[in-house]
């Protein structure tokens, strides 16, 4: 039960981090009942692709602190709208207003609980 808390814990700080970065309406998804290959989604929204681009590179910093270490690590983010960070237990989604309107994410899930913001 400890390591599900220091889950818990890691994905909050990692949503807190996104937050003090200027993300748009953060949320993290509890996906443990409804999902096999992750636990939770990690969902923000960016106001430009700089600021996703910004976003995106000191995500590092959080993860490198918390021992996080991301399966895979883009070298350039270009004129994207939507990037995945994929950590294991917890996927970051870095999403423009348009593109998190458009998938719906919280919706997709609706069974699922949301602990943060709490």
């Amino acid at each position: 039960m400890e390591d599900i808390v220091s889950k818990n814990e890691k994905v909050i700080k990692v949503a807190e981090f996104l937050d003090e970065l200027k993300g748009i309406d953060t949320v993290v998804i509890d996906l443990t009942s409804y999902n096999a290959w992750t636990d939770y989604f990690v969902i923000t929204t960016v106001n430009s692709v700089t600021h996703l681009r910004g976003m995106y590179n000191n995500i590092y910093e959080i993860l490198d602190k918390l021992a996080i270490e991301p399966f895979f690590r883009r070298k350039k983010i270009d004129n994207e709208n939507w990037v995945l960070i994929d950590c294991g237990y917890f996927v970051i989604h870095l999403m423009d207003k348009e593109h998190r309107e458009f998938y719906d994410l919280e919706k997709l899930w609706f069974n699922s609980k949301t602990i943060y913001p709490c």
